[in-house]
């Protein structure tokens, strides 16, 4: 068997994006799938980087790792077929377009010096034409082309019907929209270091291999997580091989008995909370942040001892809800009733950036109920502000990075400048969300609300342990012609308004069916509101279904006293 030429070299996106290579997605290939909030947690990281080392020329700045692409390209060709990496390299070019446009506005003229990193003008006299960086697949290269690696192109987007595109295509114009608004908010300086930074300080692994068998065995043990050595499995050989041989089966023990306890998949994201809890910041490398800032093998037994005992412990609990305090049975406490509820809570939150908080206070004050219940309204009240306003990961991090240090300290966390608190700007924010004629649109906020202020109508005695929960609209999305919703809502604005608001959204145990949304409403509270017998197990549907019409003022009342119960909840 012949060998297969393997080559791996780290490359600055200035290199990347230059004279020695150029990129195609093939058609096998997903299409382009980044959203604004991947393109946001991107950007804000380079600004991130950028201003933690403000003082220094970017030239003198340290690389920026951003991950890994692998590619088939034949030795000495130029042409490259992406097998990993298609979502980052279409992102970079649409910030760099965006980036692009803005300077031009800026300057009025255009930055050549961007340009090139994004294609490479032909010359007629050369005989050579446009020569694009990025290929994007099928139907979409085109598109790409058009709207974001031609010059000015971008601007284009805002007459494009969206109602014509793929989902590609929204995805591109959303982020190049996205990228736009936060680059005009930048000074020029502020674009020219950012700029310069991505080109020469940001560094690809680039990966090349000229056969398609050997490049995907390449992605599967890049990306694979099944039977390779995970961060736990690594720290756990060099942690127990630290400590005396006579104590070593004993701590091995403990340590298996922890992992078994949790799970595989909690057990490695409780070292990214131990981490975060001892780093403050965004994880870079996992592995060695727990080696050179946390150093379990300087005191392996105390290690395993002092933190990861504790604090698997709090994880456990709060991930299942299952406090008890060991001198009262918990069916007679109603403390510890509501505790448990605010931990099955917060596991609905769509991430986990709460946790590190969360377990450090839990591991402190496990035996002090009076201590944790108001931790954690205040906590879960933060967290669902945090989503509703749709936050993203550099934010999230920075504000429970605050929180970490206020535990640590002592401070009051309920003195209003608490991180574990609200602001008025904040508390206006969460409240325009949850108050928006869009708030359906807002990605995986309105289930997580409607169960929440279901759950407080019902005074927490509701239950919701069923195999499937959806939010559904009273008026439809799409109201068929000649209906009754169309004299309810005559004009394209009134459905506008209204169709999206939380007034209008309704929870049912079943999966949607699309042709039963659109049915007439006295129908459709028959037939697909209620479950057999006329009930349904959410207030919040029984009360849509005690009226007989469903117009603007009935959506209107309802959702002030929707927003009435979420001020109270949250207290907004």
């Amino acid at each position: 068997m012949s060998e297969i030429s393997i080559h791996g070299s780290e490359y600055a996106i200035g290199k990347v994006f230059g004279g020695d290579f150029t990129f195609k997605v093939p058609l096998y290939q997903r299409p382009y799938s980044w959203s604004p909030e991947q393109a946001d947690e991107l950007l804000d990281d380079f600004v991130t980087f950028i201003k933690n080392q403000a003082d220094i020329n970017v030239s003198e700045m340290s690389p920026y790792f951003l991950g890994s692409t692998v590619l088939i390209k034949k030795d000495n060709a130029l042409n490259s077929e992406i097998v990993d990496g298609q979502q980052r390299l279409a992102t970079l070019t649409i910030l760099l377009s965006a980036l692009r446009q803005v300077n031009k506005e800026m300057d009025a003229e255009d930055d050549a010096h961007i340009t090139k990193f994004i294609y490479e003008a032909g010359n007629k006299y050369e005989g050579t034409f446009d020569h694009y960086r990025l290929t994007l697949r099928g139907k979409d290269s085109q598109f790409f082309q058009e709207y974001i690696q031609e010059p000015g192109g971008i601007l284009k987007i805002d007459n494009l019907d969206y109602n014509t595109l793929s989902d590609a295509q929204i995805n591109i114009c959303d982020n190049a929209r996205f990228f736009l608004s936060r680059l005009r908010e930048m000074k020029k300086v502020e674009l020219e270091r950012l700029g310069s930074f991505i080109i020469t300080k940001c560094y690809l692994v680039v990966v090349t291999t000229p056969d398609r068998d050997s490049a995907y065995r390449i992605f599967s043990v890049l990306n694979d997580r099944g039977l390779d050595l995970t961060t736990t499995d690594i720290l756990k050989a060099e942690i127990i091989g630290q400590i005396q041989e006579n104590q070593q089966d004993k701590y091995a023990e403990k340590w298996d008995n922890i992992e078994e306890l949790l799970g595989r998949d909690i057990f490695q994201d409780l070292f990214a909370h131990i981490r975060m809890i001892h780093r403050k910041m965004k994880s870079q490398a996992i592995l060695k942040e727990i080696r050179d800032y946390i150093l379990p093998e300087t005191n392996p037994q105390s290690f395993i001892d002092d933190i990861l005992e504790p604090y698997s412990n709090s994880i456990y609990v709060i991930k299942n809800a299952k406090y008890q305090h060991t001198n009262i049975r918990p069916n007679n406490d109603r403390s510890i009733f509501e505790l448990n509820a605010l931990f099955t809570w917060l596991n609905k939150i769509d991430n986990s950036d709460w946790y590190p908080p969360t377990i450090l206070y839990f591991s402190r004050y496990w035996n002090k109920v009076d201590k944790l219940l108001p931790f954690f309204i205040d906590i879960e009240r933060l967290a669902a502000s945090l989503m509703i306003r749709r936050a993203n990961i550099n934010q999230r991090v920075e504000r429970y990075s605050k929180l970490l240090t206020a535990i640590e300290q002592g401070d009051d966390l309920y003195a209003n400048n608490s991180p574990l608190q609200l602001n008025y700007s904040e508390r206006r924010a969460t409240l325009r969300n949850l108050n928006s004629d869009d708030f359906y649109t807002l990605r995986n906020v309105p289930r997580y609300v409607l169960l929440r202020l279901d759950s407080a109508i019902s005074e927490g005695i509701a239950s919701y342990e069923y195999p499937v929960i959806t939010v559904e609209h009273v008026l439809p999305q799409n109201p068929p012609a000649n209906s009754m919703w169309n004299e309810w809502f005559p004009s394209r604005q009134d459905h506008k308004k209204n169709v999206n608001r939380i007034g209008n959204l309704v929870l049912l145990s079943r999966k949607k069916n699309s042709r039963a949304n659109n049915y007439e409403f006295k129908n459709k509270k028959k037939v697909y509101f209620a479950n057999k017998g006329g009930v349904t197990p959410f207030v919040l549907t029984t009360r849509v279904l005690e009226n007989d019409v469903w117009t603007p003022d009935v959506i209107e009342m309802r959702q002030r006293e929707m927003i009435e119960f979420a001020k109270s909840i949250w207290r907004l």
